[in-house]
């Protein structure tokens, strides 16, 4: 038996189109542009759509890390940011134009997101009571507003901030997965658009992800032909299900016809790989798991499970069944993963925010104020906290805070800028207004229980990526270690080899200092990372390495580079070319 919602036309008054269109812009560009790569993922998935950009056919069609082979995942998330940065390098630099696909990936995700919402919210099973005399919403009204619920929903999502805005192959994940639920939905009423978006979606997430992925959805999706009656359509197996293995294929195929044997060792570490990351997790992980899920997918999961519960006669009605069906085999695969980590946790925001809008007309008022409240306090807390942390930077005042920060970032000399600071200001003085006009005018709009969060992730978000981006940059990029380093290189060096060094590293050292490193090569200079005192490198047989440099980031106590140069170097016998990517 499905809820009674009794809601009257004025609960659905839409949200302003320029307020939902500013929202989601500016969570969008603020932390896109004027930054370093940042480590980790940041920097190493930046690292590979430069070394394409930069490259040939065999660095395109198989993705590496000046040299380094990365399988982790499909080449599609680093063709778009190379592609980016051959269009955009001649006027802006390399890691900005790369973070321009970044945004349209993320925007492309909203959009599936509250289309699909809105499409599922205009259907007959989830409409409100209609009254004798009239009165109740018209079914595009509602749909439109459940629409908006979800979009804002997926913007208030904490973990989305951060990992919305990194250069990873996530980015082109998230987007499959937000059309793979947009697929479905479409699919009730178009069958044929909708079997297409589905293997668009399938093939996004094959040639972006890895193969266990695609093969959970893929079950999911079978599973849920059969069980919700609106989905059995032919159109799905006799096209969808052909298109989507073709598209999966043409990648694998291509990289076999043209280079077979590193292909391969490629596909092969590709899919071992994927099977490897997920496997019965330890205890650490289990607990890593329990602690950052949560935080990462709120407020979407309560209000998700919300809907779950309160639509309960209809649970296999497409609004509620699609959602869960999409987000059940990667809620098991995050849980699943041999590891810590949150990569596979953006892909749950898309179906969690669209079951999460359906939430919206069945939430109590006590919920509602709970949710606002909540918001309001925390981030406006947050909001004063970040705040007098700048002011402290810039001041030194608070002095608890001016020392703190020092030892946290040591070394770090703040400027003011008049631009970050105006930006800080316009979102706060945003932030108070609409506080103001959500406790003094008491919308009874469907989306009230929601537009604070949304605007309180925003917020801080904006000043994050304002106030603290200076000292943020600082922290997280390898800029100055990497200028470093390049003063004690020869400059007739041949190749360096790395030691210990992780994706991130190789990634900001060749793009800051031009490094040329090699895997497989006789090198004349060795560069290692400890992180501890180890001794120098074994003696060699026939020459002796030098110690030339030693020196870490002034912001990591944990990381330690030493730079070694072969004793008795022989000459030079290539000529080192620079990347014609790199902007100087």
């Amino acid at each position: 038996m499905r809820p009674v919602v009794r809601l009257t036309a004025s609960a659905t008054r839409a949200l302003p189109r320029w307020l939902l269109l500013t929202l989601c812009i500016v969570y969008a560009a603020f932390g896109l542009f004027g930054r370093d790569p940042w480590k980790n993922e940041d920097a190493a998935g930046f690292g590979v759509m430069w070394t394409m950009a930069g490259g040939n056919t065999h660095d395109w069609l198989l993705p590496n890390l000046v040299g380094k082979f990365i399988t982790d995942d499909g080449p599609l998330g680093y063709w778009l940011g190379a592609a980016c940065i051959r269009a955009l390098a001649p006027w802006i630099d390399a890691a900005d134009a790369s973070r321009l696909a970044t945004g349209v990936l993320f925007c492309a995700a909203c959009a599936f997101v509250w289309y699909a919402a809105y499409l599922l919210g205009r259907r007959a099973e989830v409409q409100p009571f209609k009254y004798a005399f009239g009165g109740e919403p018209e079914p595009r009204d509602y749909g439109r507003t459940l629409a908006d619920g979800a979009l804002l929903i997926l913007v208030a999502c904490f973990g989305l901030a951060e990992r919305g805005h990194e250069t990873t192959p996530q980015l082109s994940q998230f987007v499959g997965a937000a059309m793979l639920v947009y697929g479905f939905v479409r699919g009730i009423d178009k069958p044929l658009q909708g079997a297409l978006w589905w293997a668009c979606a399938i093939g996004i997430l094959a040639l972006s992800g890895n193969p266990l992925l695609v093969l959970a959805l893929v079950a999911s999706t079978i599973v849920m032909f059969c069980v919700v009656s609106e989905m059995r359509s032919p159109w799905l197996p006799l096209v969808g299900l052909p298109l989507a293995v073709a598209l999966s294929l043409a990648w694998p195929l291509t990289i076999l016809h043209a280079y077979p044997d590193d292909a391969r060792w490629f596909l092969q570490q590709w899919g071992n790989g994927s099977i490897n990351r997920f496997t019965a997790p330890s205890g650490h992980v289990w607990l890593y798991a329990l602690k950052n899920l949560p935080l990462f997918t709120w407020p979407a999961w309560p209000l998700a499970l919300w809907a779950w519960v309160s639509w309960g006669g209809v649970r296999r009605k497409p609004h509620v069944a699609i959602p869960v069906f999409v987000a059940l085999p990667l809620l098991i695969l995050s849980v699943l993963q041999s590891h810590q980590t949150n990569r596979l946790y953006i892909l749950l925001l898309p179906p969690l925010a669209t079951l999460a809008a359906f939430a919206l007309p069945t939430l109590k008022r006590g919920a509602i104020n709970a949710f606002d409240w909540f918001a309001v306090l925390s981030f406006s807390i947050l909001s004063i906290f970040v705040w007098l942390v700048w002011l402290a930077a810039l001041t030194g005042f608070p002095h608890p805070l001016a020392r703190n920060l020092s030892r946290l970032v040591p070394g770090f000399e703040p400027q003011f800028s008049v631009l970050s600071f105006l930006c800080a200001i316009v979102a706060t003085v945003s932030w108070l207004a609409l506080v103001r006009w959500r406790i003094a005018r008491h919308p009874k709009v469907l989306w009230r229980s929601v537009i604070l969060s949304s605007a309180g992730t925003t917020l801080m978000w904006v000043l994050l990526m304002t106030l603290w981006l200076p000292m943020v940059n600082y922290s997280r990029t390898y800029r100055d270690v990497a200028l470093q380093i390049a003063e004690h290189l020869p400059d007739d060096y041949v190749c360096i080899s790395p030691v210990r060094l992780g994706d991130a590293q190789l990634a900001s050292f060749s793009y800051f200092a031009d490094m040329q490193f090699s895997f497989n090569e006789d090198c004349d200079v060795l560069l290692r990372q400890d992180s501890a005192d180890f001794s120098a490198p074994s003696p060699m047989l026939n020459y002796a390495w030098k110690l030339v440099w030693e020196g870490r980031r002034a912001a990591d106590r944990d990381e330690r580079f030493r730079l070694y140069v072969r004793v008795d170097r022989p000459a030079p016998k290539i000529e080192r070319h620079r990347h014609p990517t790199r902007k100087r």
